[in-house]
């Protein structure tokens, strides 16, 4: 099996420098001594290093678009995909790939690590071969993410910690697999989606992000979303509560929705289902036109609106395909 290794960067390849960890380590010379060790034939590897190399905090739409460039550059000479990438947006790039790459067929693997390459302690090697097994496994297909010995649906996958070596979780659907002697897949698999044809790239929108919270008043929000944004994601509390009874909250939401804003209603809680209208603190704003993101994370929510902002989804059509499945990110809805 042929597979092409993409470098984004990330704690993986960093190395120490007077202000901190920084891209600079030997990831191509380390990834043919991994392959030797374990007896595999470098000749059937491929390698891009991206330039530049970034931590991913830095990541934008535009990263996500040059990672689409090279995986399609190199799609008829491989038969799997690993990409190596910093975790703090891992989970990030992983559901904007999948969104426009639902047509690719083949195995795209997500990974990277705590600790960089080059310290005793790292977790590199680890979650390196642990995504070339997942990639060959003729088990996996689409976008998915490997870490800490699980694999998971790349648009159903949170960073869950800043430390330990198991940083990552999928709380509203579980891993597919994770390893052992043999590996361990779990019922159920990554949901299909509808699929996007020709998806044009990722271009860079203006999406605010704003977290409710206790006390928080109208004009708060509304001086937040002011100048109007592209589109908004709110996170409310439990099954997309907000705080109904603050004077003029759920208009300012209103006005903004009426202004030609999408606004979507994300959940605080890690393991959660948006359900407008359920109680009644969110009805007002469910009559509105405000849009629950179901059980969707926070990240594949916010790379869905990118995704459609690029796609040129007008506010008219945006609850849509928000609420419906391009790649297995959202489950159909619950009825109570």
């Amino acid at each position: 099996m042929r597979i092409h290794i993409t470098y984004t960067g990330g704690t993986i390849g960093m190395i120490d420098s007077p202000n901190g960890l920084i891209p600079g380590a030997d990831m191509r010379g380390w990834l043919l001594r991994l392959l030797e060790d374990a007896h595999m034939d470098s000749g059937l590897f491929s390698f891009t290093e991206l330039d530049p190399l970034i931590d991913s905090s830095n990541a934008t739409p535009s990263n996500w678009q040059t990672m689409i460039d090279d995986l399609k550059a190199h799609r008829d000479e491989a038969d799997a995909f690993v990409v190596l990438h910093g975790t703090d947006t891992m989970s990030y790039s992983s559901a904007a790939l999948s969104y426009a790459l639902t047509d690719f067929g083949k195995p795209i693997i997500f990974t990277g690590s705590q600790h960089p390459l080059g310290k005793i302690e790292s977790d590199a090697t680890a979650n390196v071969t642990g995504a070339l097994n997942a990639a060959m496994s003729e088990r996996m297909n689409g976008v998915g993410l490997f870490f800490g010995h699980h694999l998971f649906a790349g648009n159903r996958v949170s960073k869950s910690s800043s430390w330990a070596f198991e940083g990552f979780s999928a709380p509203s659907t579980g891993p597919l697999a994770r390893t052992g002697t043999p590996w361990h897949w779990y019922a159920g698999g990554m949901l299909a989606g509808e699929g996007w044809k020709d998806p044009k790239p990722y271009t860079r929108h203006d999406v605010a992000v704003i977290d409710m919270a206790p006390g928080i008043t109208a004009a708060r929000l509304e001086a937040m979303l002011t100048p109007r944004p592209e589109a908004a994601i709110l996170r409310a509390y439990g099954v997309g509560d907000i705080p109904s009874d603050e004077p003029g909250l759920t208009d300012v939401i209103a006005d903004a929705l009426h202004d030609g804003v999408p606004v979507i209603i994300a959940s605080q809680c890690q393991q959660a289902e948006v359900l407008l209208g359920h109680y009644e603190v969110s009805d007002a704003i469910a009559r509105a036109g405000a849009i629950g993101s179901g059980d969707m994370t926070l990240e594949a929510a916010y790379a869905k609106v990118m995704f459609l902002l690029s796609q040129g989804v007008d506010a008219a059509d945006f609850g849509t395909w928000m609420t419906r499945s391009i790649a297995g990110e959202i489950s159909p809805a619950s009825t109570l």
